[in-house]
């Protein structure tokens, strides 16, 4: 008699009893479910495992498609998997580094001892396509991390060598298409036809590798350009020759060596360098204009970038090196300048809207600032947040000859906030935290995981929010980024990296015990076990080895600046 278990499917609310040992494909064709868009993975007890996984003991399951952030990934580390086969057998001493995400897809770096053709990547894009079509199984293998290492010795994948020996785990999975063999963090389709779509496009110096769009996954995301947002990526990457450490598993080996409070001073020298770079730019161009015209002379510094992407201390660390080029900065919150609460709009859900740049009183921002710039004295504004209405402050301000107002804000590069001033007298910066270090060559690291970790941190030490809520809210905080920041982020006329390549081993420390309460019941501990089990590749680094200048500090802690 067929020993059987108990699955209870959250998709259709009902119980049922499968084979013991059926994969979850199984049980999803078993279980009669006519899902709009087939499943890529599953969480199973609230933890997200492939359709390959098997189950042995009574179980929770739901069903997750590619419209999903986790289902997005499994299909796109299913594609990085596909591509790189298809570059081994066209280009067999050849190799490919996953790098940066950038125009809805993947910038891939391709070395094949020349330049890259078009040629070369319509070869790759058929190749791909063959394989697609080909329904390969891809079989996962769990071994003894020994064996790994010396499978991956055995090909030349030096950065899959490093992370494995530096993580000290027993046991070690990989995947495999027909003998090709790879490792990647996180599960895999079981089958290369699971691929539907994709793009493959030249793009610089590489190629792009395209996505699905999460919105409509039967279309590719839209190609938009994003030449700012790609050089501040390159940018990073000679950063990284400098301090020669670009994958995870190098990064290991510095701390384990005891070298890395030198790789920590050198990285803090560089942003810093960058920051005095871009008041430079700004103290050049004031005094160019002044002489040009001195009534369109710069006047206004605008900040913007996502969630805990390190702004607020972005602007304190550029106003001391304005102050160092003589120009005295005069912060302006935007806060002051909501609108009364009974006239903020609402969203879809009949809530109010506060992320919209319609909940700010643009019409008295453009009058203030115009004042302002002509010289006049202006009364700002005080917003009563308890009253939900804004109120005469005292504070008056009046800009004398060498001050700059320094603007910070999620809508500072939205054209419509400073609609009537200038295009002269402002410089537009976009700050964010592009993650650039790799775990190895074909293992990205996504850069909203680095914010959503820093804003986890944050929000337990100084807003009283559990790893929990912020990992709830973070979908509608991504939406309201998507809508609000990225489409003006090329406004910008310098951008600024905040992340550190060191960053993720020291938030580790405060980010483990929190995503540790994320209870497995609720639906918020899939994100929370994966974010864990993601910090784990990385060696330990205290956080007193950081300066109190640091922008880490403003999430952890510990800063020289106020807050």
């Amino acid at each position: 008699m067929t020993q059987t278990v108990n699955i209870r499917c959250h998709n259709n609310g009902e119980m049922m009893e499968v084979p013991v040992g059926s994969t979850l494909q199984e049980v999803y064709d078993m279980s009669g479910l006519l899902m709009k868009y087939r499943p890529m993975v599953a969480k199973v007890n609230n933890k997200v495992e492939g359709l390959d996984y098997r189950i042995y003991r009574n179980k929770d399951v739901e069903f997750i498609d590619i419209k999903t952030p986790s289902g997005s990934r499994t299909y796109t580390r299913t594609l990085f998997f596909i591509l790189c086969r298809a570059v081994h057998d066209l280009y067999p001493t050849g190799s490919v580094i996953i790098d940066i995400p950038v125009s809805n897809g993947y910038f891939c770096n391709l070395r094949i001892g020349r330049e890259v053709k078009k040629e070369d990547i319509d070869a790759i894009r058929q190749r791909m396509e063959d394989i697609i079509n080909a329904n390969i199984p891809i079989v996962r293998h769990e071994v003894p991390t020994d064996e790994a290492v010396k499978l991956f010795e055995a090909v030349g994948a030096k950065s899959k060598v490093n992370l494995l020996q530096t993580l000290g785990r027993l046991y070690t999975t990989y995947y495999d298409i027909e003998g090709y063999v790879d490792y990647f963090y996180g599960a895999l389709l079981p089958n290369t036809g699971y691929v539907s779509i994709f793009g493959l496009e030249p793009y610089y110096d590489g190629l792009l590798l395209r996505i699905p769009s999460l919105k409509n996954p039967l279309e590719l995301g839209p190609m938009t350009r994003q030449d700012k947002m790609f050089e501040i990526f390159k940018e990073h990457h000679r950063w990284q020759n400098i301090l020669g450490i670009g994958t995870v598993g190098a990064f290991n080996r510095v701390v384990q060596a005891g070298k890395v409070n030198d790789l920590i001073n050198i990285s803090e020298a560089l942003q810093e360098k960058k920051i005095s770079q871009i008041a430079d730019k700004i103290a050049d161009r004031m005094h160019e204009q002044s002489l040009v015209n001195p009534q369109l002379k710069l006047r206004m510094v605008l900040i913007a970038g996502p969630s805990s992407s390190g702004k607020t201390t972005t602007c304190k660390r550029l106003s001391v090196q304005l102050a160092v080029n003589g120009i005295r900065p005069v912060p302006i919150s935007l806060d002051d300048y909501f609108i009364d609460r009974d006239k903020t709009p609402k969203d879809e859900n009949g809530e109010y809207d506060f992320e919209s740049i319609h909940s700010l009183n643009l019409e008295l921002i453009n009058k203030q600032f115009a004042a302002l710039f002509r010289g006049e004295e202006v009364e700002l504004p005080r917003y009563n947040f308890q009253k939900g209405c804004s109120e005469k402050s005292g504070n008056k301000l009046r800009l004398r000859d060498n001050d700059i107002l320094i603007v910070e804000g999620i809508h500072a590069l939205n054209p419509e906030l400073t609609a009537q001033i200038p295009d002269e007298q402002k410089f537009r910066v976009y700050a964010s935290a592009l993650t650039t270090i790799l775990l190895d060559t074909h293992n990205y690291i996504p850069t909203t995981d680095n914010r959503l970790l820093r804003r986890i941190i944050r929000d337990v030490k100084y807003r009283g929010a559990s790893a929990r809520d912020t990992i709830h809210r973070w979908p509608s905080v991504r939406a309201g980024e998507n809508k609000w920041i990225f489409p003006y982020q090329e406004n910008a006329d310098m951008m600024f990296n905040t992340a550190m390549i060191y960053e993720l081993a020291v938030i580790r420390s405060q980010a483990l015990p929190a995503l540790e309460q994320v209870p497995e019941t609720c639906e918020e501990y899939a994100e929370a076990y994966r974010l864990s089990k993601f910090l784990k590749y990385f060696a330990p680094v205290s956080l007193e080895t950081l300066p109190p200048t640091s922008l880490l500090r403003e999430f952890l802690g510990g800063s020289s600046f106020s807050y």
